[in-house]
């Protein structure tokens, strides 16, 4: 059943009144039901998910996949945001450590475990207040945030970007060509 902030903001979305979308005629004319159930349903699909935007990552499942990933021999990448730092590991054993730039307070790195989804020797960024051409060597790891090159800027070891973990190029060319699509991406 639909909340009523729900309903407004599909009557708002379709210009229309809650009346008239459950209307009778719905019933008397197949096409206008199907129709009628599609905007619906689409609506339906739009709207945020607030379970989504509150979830987080359980305190005790970090730790716990870190744990399992060290008892592997996978490879799996470590962002550590309080140090500021990226381990490259394979299973146990770590075989690449860096400095890194994660997001800053009003745009912060989100903490969990993903895994690498997609990769582009370049890309565009852009976002309302940036817009960078050939972002270098990119692993989008959860939706828009990736692990990355960055050209732009030099203050590794500050949290400065807009969520994404930046790396020095050189760095983030060696981590693309180590890593594949469903590497794990553990960050804590």
């Amino acid at each position: 059943m639909l909340q009523k902030n729900e309903r407004i903001i599909i009557v708002e979305k379709f210009k229309t009144s809650m009346n008239s979308l459950i209307s009778s005629t719905w019933l008397r004319r197949p096409q206008v039901f199907l129709v009628g159930t599609v905007l619906l349903f689409t609506a339906f699909c739009a709207l945020p998910n607030p379970s989504l935007a509150k979830s987080k990552p359980k305190p005790r499942a970090v730790p716990s996949k870190i744990q399992s990933m060290q008892q592997s021999h996978q490879k799996w990448i470590q962002i550590n945001l309080s140090k500021q730092r990226l381990i490259a590991w394979k299973g146990n054993k770590p075989v690449y450590a860096i400095v890194i730039s994660s997001g800053k307070k009003s745009t912060p790195t989100r903490r969990g475990t993903f895994a690498v989804q997609y990769k582009a020797v370049t890309t565009r960024m852009k976002g309302t207040d940036y817009d960078v051409p050939d972002v270098p060597y990119v692993m989008f790891y959860n939706a828009n945030y990736a692990i990355h090159g960055a050209y732009w800027h030099r203050r590794f070891g500050t949290p400065v970007s807009h969520g994404c973990t930046n790396l020095a190029v050189n760095h983030a060319k060696w981590l693309f060509k180590w890593a594949s699509v469903g590497t794990p991406v553990i960050i804590n």
